[in-house]
């Protein structure tokens, strides 16, 4: 499995309606889509529903299956009018260490990502170790994927939640417009 995201900090003046209408218009389409197993529409506001977000944002998150998927989605039309409205993203990808999917994912409504440097000469399979029972031992969570990106030694944890998450102060919170599944 790989994980995926992309993102755009929009101005803190945006209508951050255009997004939410965006979602409720697109995120249907995805529903089916090859390789996918699910992709998350996330935002977050400034002033959200219950917590703050430094920016406005506009991050969907994908995991997929295989490798496969990634290409086809963006080679897509889809991604093309993505990019003709909003530029031209750096995609991140993480080969994924683990992957819960606990519950509905359609009933998530918030999201928490955490994105940790890997040190150098750190033990890889210890800190995977730890990062899988971390995962495994949230309560709540509809989902969480870990993994890792091996060009920039990074981890990611991210969770799906039906209500909002107590999280560490060092989690991106987001706002689940609609979940598609593959």
């Amino acid at each position: 499995m790989i994980a995926m995201q992309y993102g755009f900090t929009l101005p803190a003046d945006y209508d951050m309606s255009i997004i939410d209408r965006r979602i409720r218009d697109k995120g249907p389409l995805l529903d089916g889509f090859p390789r996918l197993v699910f992709k998350a529409y996330l935002a977050a506001r400034i002033k959200d529903d219950g917590f703050e977000s430094a920016e406005n944002l506009y991050a969907p998150f994908y995991l997929w299956d295989e490798p496969e998927g990634i290409d086809a989605f963006l080679s897509s039309p889809g991604f093309a009018a993505l990019t003709a409205d909003f530029g031209w993203p750096s995609v991140a990808t993480w080969l994924v260490w683990d992957a819960q999917l606990a519950g509905d994912l359609k009933a998530a409504r918030y999201a928490s990502r955490e994105i940790a440097t890997i040190p150098p000469h750190a033990n890889l399979a210890d800190i995977r170790d730890a990062a899988i029972a971390e995962s495994r031992s949230r309560t709540g969570a509809l989902a969480t994927v870990t993994g890792f990106d091996p060009t920039a030694w990074r981890s990611i944890r991210l969770s799906l939640w039906s209500a909002l998450p107590a999280t560490s102060q060092n989690a991106q919170i987001y706002t689940v417009g609609h979940v598609a599944l593959g």
